[in-house]
Protein backbone atom coordinates (compact mmCIF):
# COMPACT_ATOMS: atom_id res chain seq x y z
CA UNK A 1 0.00 0.00 0.00
CA UNK A 2 1.38 3.50 -0.51
CA UNK A 3 -0.03 5.74 1.98
CA UNK A 4 -1.24 9.01 0.85
CA UNK A 5 1.19 11.05 2.18
CA UNK A 6 3.70 9.58 -0.31
CA UNK A 7 1.12 10.33 -3.15
CA UNK A 8 0.47 14.10 -2.21
CA UNK A 9 3.88 15.13 -4.44
CA UNK A 10 3.37 13.39 -7.43
CA UNK A 11 -0.98 14.30 -7.33
CA UNK A 12 0.04 18.46 -6.17
CA UNK A 13 3.19 18.92 -8.10
CA UNK A 14 2.19 19.53 -11.69
CA UNK A 15 -0.58 21.61 -10.16
CA UNK A 16 1.96 24.25 -8.04
CA UNK A 17 4.34 24.32 -10.72
CA UNK A 18 1.79 25.94 -13.48
CA UNK A 19 0.60 28.11 -10.68
CA UNK A 20 3.98 28.89 -9.32
CA UNK A 21 5.57 29.61 -12.74
CA UNK A 22 2.67 31.79 -13.57
CA UNK A 23 2.96 33.69 -10.09
CA UNK A 24 6.53 34.27 -10.31
CA UNK A 25 7.60 34.93 -14.20
CA UNK A 26 3.69 36.76 -14.76
CA UNK A 27 5.25 40.29 -15.22
CA UNK A 28 9.09 39.23 -16.26
CA UNK A 29 8.40 36.99 -19.47
CA UNK A 30 5.62 37.11 -22.09
CA UNK A 31 2.42 35.84 -21.98
CA UNK A 32 3.85 32.94 -24.85
CA UNK A 33 7.25 32.07 -22.95
CA UNK A 34 4.89 32.00 -19.64
CA UNK A 35 2.41 29.38 -21.11
CA UNK A 36 5.53 27.34 -22.55
CA UNK A 37 7.28 27.17 -19.75
CA UNK A 38 3.80 25.79 -17.68
CA UNK A 39 3.37 23.47 -20.34
CA UNK A 40 6.79 21.94 -20.24
CA UNK A 41 6.88 21.67 -16.21
CA UNK A 42 3.48 20.26 -15.70
CA UNK A 43 3.60 17.94 -18.08
CA UNK A 44 7.12 17.00 -17.58
CA UNK A 45 5.56 16.22 -13.99
CA UNK A 46 2.80 14.79 -15.18
CA UNK A 47 4.45 12.12 -17.01
CA UNK A 48 7.07 11.38 -13.85
CA UNK A 49 4.28 11.33 -11.39
CA UNK A 50 1.73 8.85 -14.20
CA UNK A 51 3.41 5.60 -12.44
CA UNK A 52 1.16 6.41 -8.87
CA UNK A 53 -2.09 7.81 -10.51
CA UNK A 54 -5.41 6.01 -10.07
CA UNK A 55 -7.18 4.38 -13.31
CA UNK A 56 -9.08 7.20 -14.92
CA UNK A 57 -11.60 5.29 -16.13
CA UNK A 58 -14.38 3.24 -14.23
CA UNK A 59 -16.75 0.82 -14.56
CA UNK A 60 -18.85 2.91 -17.39
CA UNK A 61 -17.82 2.68 -20.88
CA UNK A 62 -14.98 5.26 -22.26
CA UNK A 63 -17.94 6.61 -25.22
CA UNK A 64 -20.61 7.10 -22.24
CA UNK A 65 -17.92 9.01 -20.04
CA UNK A 66 -17.11 11.20 -22.98
CA UNK A 67 -20.60 12.25 -23.53
CA UNK A 68 -21.38 12.66 -19.94
CA UNK A 69 -18.41 14.88 -19.92
CA UNK A 70 -19.33 16.92 -22.91
CA UNK A 71 -22.86 17.64 -21.40
CA UNK A 72 -21.64 18.73 -18.28
CA UNK A 73 -18.81 20.57 -19.59
CA UNK A 74 -21.23 23.00 -21.51
CA UNK A 75 -23.48 23.24 -18.68
CA UNK A 76 -20.65 24.13 -16.45
CA UNK A 77 -19.38 26.89 -18.59
CA UNK A 78 -23.13 28.48 -19.23
CA UNK A 79 -22.99 28.18 -15.13
CA UNK A 80 -19.75 29.92 -14.98
CA UNK A 81 -20.20 33.15 -17.53
CA UNK A 82 -23.53 33.59 -15.66
CA UNK A 83 -22.15 33.50 -12.33
CA UNK A 84 -19.07 35.53 -12.91
CA UNK A 85 -20.02 37.89 -15.47
CA UNK A 86 -21.49 39.96 -12.24
CA UNK A 87 -18.13 40.49 -10.45
CA UNK A 88 -16.10 41.41 -13.18
CA UNK A 89 -15.39 44.80 -15.25
CA UNK A 90 -15.40 44.45 -19.51
CA UNK A 91 -13.80 48.11 -19.01
CA UNK A 92 -10.86 46.67 -16.97
CA UNK A 93 -10.07 43.81 -19.51
CA UNK A 94 -7.73 43.88 -22.23
CA UNK A 95 -7.78 41.53 -25.24
CA UNK A 96 -4.69 38.65 -25.29
CA UNK A 97 -2.43 38.54 -28.06
CA UNK A 98 -2.92 35.86 -30.65
CA UNK A 99 -0.02 33.77 -29.50
CA UNK A 100 -1.06 34.05 -25.53
CA UNK A 101 -4.63 33.42 -26.74
CA UNK A 102 -3.99 30.15 -28.42
CA UNK A 103 -1.28 29.16 -26.01
CA UNK A 104 -3.93 29.92 -23.34
CA UNK A 105 -6.76 27.77 -25.03
CA UNK A 106 -4.22 24.62 -25.65
CA UNK A 107 -3.16 24.57 -21.58
CA UNK A 108 -6.52 25.35 -20.06
CA UNK A 109 -8.48 22.81 -23.03
CA UNK A 110 -5.77 19.79 -22.51
CA UNK A 111 -3.55 20.44 -20.12
CA UNK A 112 -5.29 21.89 -16.99
CA UNK A 113 -8.15 19.55 -16.83
CA UNK A 114 -5.56 16.50 -16.80
CA UNK A 115 -4.03 18.20 -13.87
CA UNK A 116 -6.73 19.68 -11.68
CA UNK A 117 -8.91 16.73 -12.14
CA UNK A 118 -6.32 14.41 -10.81
CA UNK A 119 -5.40 17.01 -8.09
CA UNK A 120 -9.09 17.81 -7.15
CA UNK A 121 -11.46 14.78 -7.73
CA UNK A 122 -8.71 12.40 -7.94
CA UNK A 123 -6.90 13.30 -4.44
CA UNK A 124 -8.18 15.74 -2.39
CA UNK A 125 -12.10 14.19 -2.83
CA UNK A 126 -10.70 10.72 -1.96
CA UNK A 127 -8.54 12.06 0.90
CA UNK A 128 -11.27 13.74 2.68
CA UNK A 129 -13.75 10.75 1.92
CA UNK A 130 -10.79 8.80 3.85
CA UNK A 131 -10.91 11.65 6.63
CA UNK A 132 -14.34 11.52 7.12
CA UNK A 133 -14.49 7.75 7.24
CA UNK A 134 -12.03 7.82 9.94
CA UNK A 135 -13.85 10.32 11.80
CA UNK A 136 -17.03 8.47 11.81
CA UNK A 137 -15.05 5.91 13.31
CA UNK A 138 -14.15 7.61 16.35
CA UNK A 139 -10.09 7.06 15.33
CA UNK A 140 -8.30 9.53 17.67
CA UNK A 141 -6.60 11.81 15.11
CA UNK A 142 -8.25 11.28 11.94
CA UNK A 143 -5.95 13.25 9.58
CA UNK A 144 -3.16 11.29 10.43
CA UNK A 145 -4.91 8.21 10.39
CA UNK A 146 -6.22 9.20 5.88
CA UNK A 147 -2.58 10.98 5.50
CA UNK A 148 -0.27 7.89 7.28
CA UNK A 149 -2.25 4.60 7.20
CA UNK A 150 -4.57 4.69 3.90
CA UNK A 151 -4.38 4.92 0.77
CA UNK A 152 -6.68 6.44 -1.72
CA UNK A 153 -6.02 3.52 -4.29
CA UNK A 154 -7.84 1.45 -1.71
CA UNK A 155 -11.57 3.46 -2.25
CA UNK A 156 -13.89 2.11 -5.04
CA UNK A 157 -14.83 4.42 -7.91
CA UNK A 158 -18.02 5.99 -6.99
CA UNK A 159 -17.16 5.87 -3.39
CA UNK A 160 -18.27 9.30 -1.81
CA UNK A 161 -19.76 11.23 1.46
CA UNK A 162 -20.85 15.14 1.70
CA UNK A 163 -17.60 16.34 3.55
CA UNK A 164 -15.58 14.82 0.87
CA UNK A 165 -17.93 16.57 -1.45
CA UNK A 166 -17.73 20.01 0.11
CA UNK A 167 -13.94 20.28 0.99
CA UNK A 168 -13.05 19.00 -2.79
CA UNK A 169 -15.00 22.33 -3.86
CA UNK A 170 -13.80 24.20 -1.00
CA UNK A 171 -10.11 23.55 -2.46
CA UNK A 172 -10.88 24.14 -6.04
CA UNK A 173 -12.55 27.40 -5.09
CA UNK A 174 -9.41 28.46 -3.10
CA UNK A 175 -7.60 27.78 -6.45
CA UNK A 176 -9.50 30.78 -8.39
CA UNK A 177 -9.81 34.60 -7.55
CA UNK A 178 -12.38 35.82 -5.19
CA UNK A 179 -14.47 37.05 -8.09
CA UNK A 180 -14.30 33.67 -9.50
CA UNK A 181 -15.57 31.99 -6.17
CA UNK A 182 -19.42 31.59 -6.56
CA UNK A 183 -18.44 30.15 -9.89
CA UNK A 184 -15.89 27.39 -8.74
CA UNK A 185 -18.24 26.90 -5.69
CA UNK A 186 -20.80 25.88 -8.27
CA UNK A 187 -18.37 23.92 -10.53
CA UNK A 188 -16.93 22.12 -8.04
CA UNK A 189 -20.63 20.97 -7.19
CA UNK A 190 -20.94 19.96 -10.38
CA UNK A 191 -18.31 18.02 -10.99
CA UNK A 192 -18.75 16.19 -7.88
CA UNK A 193 -22.02 14.95 -8.68
CA UNK A 194 -20.60 14.09 -12.16
CA UNK A 195 -17.78 11.86 -10.66
CA UNK A 196 -20.87 10.33 -8.07
CA UNK A 197 -22.68 9.47 -11.23
CA UNK A 198 -20.23 8.33 -13.50
CA UNK A 199 -18.06 6.88 -11.14
CA UNK A 200 -14.78 7.91 -12.99
CA UNK A 201 -12.26 10.62 -13.59
CA UNK A 202 -12.28 10.44 -17.39
CA UNK A 203 -15.96 11.98 -17.69
CA UNK A 204 -14.81 14.94 -15.26
CA UNK A 205 -11.32 15.86 -17.50
CA UNK A 206 -13.67 16.01 -20.88
CA UNK A 207 -16.00 18.36 -19.10
CA UNK A 208 -13.45 20.54 -17.71
CA UNK A 209 -11.94 20.29 -20.93
CA UNK A 210 -15.04 21.70 -22.63
CA UNK A 211 -15.93 24.41 -20.69
CA UNK A 212 -13.07 25.70 -20.73
CA UNK A 213 -12.87 25.22 -24.69
CA UNK A 214 -16.34 26.47 -24.61
CA UNK A 215 -15.59 29.92 -22.50
CA UNK A 216 -12.64 29.86 -24.49
CA UNK A 217 -14.95 30.26 -27.97
CA UNK A 218 -17.46 32.67 -25.79
CA UNK A 219 -14.77 35.13 -25.40
CA UNK A 220 -13.30 34.97 -28.84
CA UNK A 221 -16.78 35.78 -30.40
CA UNK A 222 -18.00 38.13 -27.98
CA UNK A 223 -15.09 40.18 -26.95
CA UNK A 224 -15.63 39.16 -23.00
CA UNK A 225 -11.82 39.34 -22.03
CA UNK A 226 -13.01 39.98 -18.34
CA UNK A 227 -13.73 36.39 -18.18
CA UNK A 228 -10.10 35.19 -18.62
Amino acid sequence: MIENRSLLLPYAAPYFAYVIIASLLGDVVSDEINYILRIIAATGLLIWGWRWYIPLGGSKSFLSSMLQGGVFGIVGCAAWILLLLPFTEAAEATPWSAGGFALRVVSAGLLVPVFEELMIRGFAFRLALQWDQCRREKIDDPLYTALHERSINDLKPGEWSWMAVIISTLVFMIGHGIPEWPAAIAYGLLMSFLLIKQKDLIACIVAHGTTNLSLAAYIALTGSWQLW
